[in-house]
């Protein structure tokens, strides 16, 4: 690969992590990522009730999602001959 080139990487996506909060939502943490993938931040907050839902076996008296970006965004450079 020379410099003017990109390597194809992974695309930008997104997923869904399950918190379990204390009380109030305090000192939430990392429970379970879901393995769905989506396209867009908003995509992955629209399906949230649904995840939750499917979720609801933790034992944390509060949960919720966040949705994480996940992958590499890569840029083509464009350079310039020298000399």
């Amino acid at each position: 690969m020379n410099r003017t080139e990109v390597e194809t990487m992974e695309p930008l996506y997104f997923v869904m992590a399950i918190m379990g909060c204390g009380d109030a939502g305090a000192v939430c943490e990392q429970a379970r990522v879901e393995p769905i993938r989506y396209r867009t931040a908003l995509e992955c907050q629209a399906a949230m009730p649904e995840a939750l839902a499917r979720n609801s076996d933790l034992s944390f008296p509060e949960i919720t999602g966040a949705c994480q970006q996940q992958g590499m965004r890569m840029a083509k450079a464009k350079t310039r001959p020298r000399g």
